[in-house]
């Protein structure tokens, strides 16, 4: 099986770590909606929610909490938080490995989400994120953990 976050957590593909803490690790989304978009993964591989234990169901949204209050806490800009999982394929997951968003919401960005959904079919084309971008954002949630 070829999974981009197990190869995360490997060590075997780059990512701007946030949290890197027992089974989760939360890195910068490099595709992201806004800045500061967090994803948090359980290390062990499952595509499905239901495939992981409950004591994984409760950590990933006991680390999903921890990393938005450090969202809240650093200079990302941010006011609100959505939480938000794709559960499959045709809930549009596009990584088949689970994984919670942390999504930093400010007030009036709605145009701004808007446009990165339209934009998400041609993300490949577009390109990801600048990864010094990102490792600054990341830094910057992680000292607010």
């Amino acid at each position: 099986m070829s999974c981009i976050f197990c190869a995360i957590v490997r060590g075997d593909a780059e990512a701007s770590v946030v949290l890197d803490e027992g089974d989760f690790l939360a890195f910068m989304d490099i595709y992201p909606f806004l800045p500061g978009h967090v994803l948090i993964i359980p290390k062990r591989h499952a595509q499905y929610v239901h495939e992981l234990e409950p004591a994984e169901q409760a950590g990933l949204f006991t680390a999903g909490a921890r990393v938005a209050a450090a969202v809240r806490a650093s200079p990302v800009p941010s006011g609100d938080v959505h939480f938000l999982v794709n559960d499959g394929p045709i809930a549009n997951q596009t990584v088949p490995h689970v994984h919670l968003h942390v999504l930093p919401r400010t007030r009036g960005d709605l145009p701004k989400v808007f446009a990165a959904l339209a934009k998400r079919p041609a993300v490949a084309l577009l390109g990801q994120a600048r990864r010094a971008l990102l490792d600054e954002q990341a830094a910057a949630i992680a000292a607010a953990l």
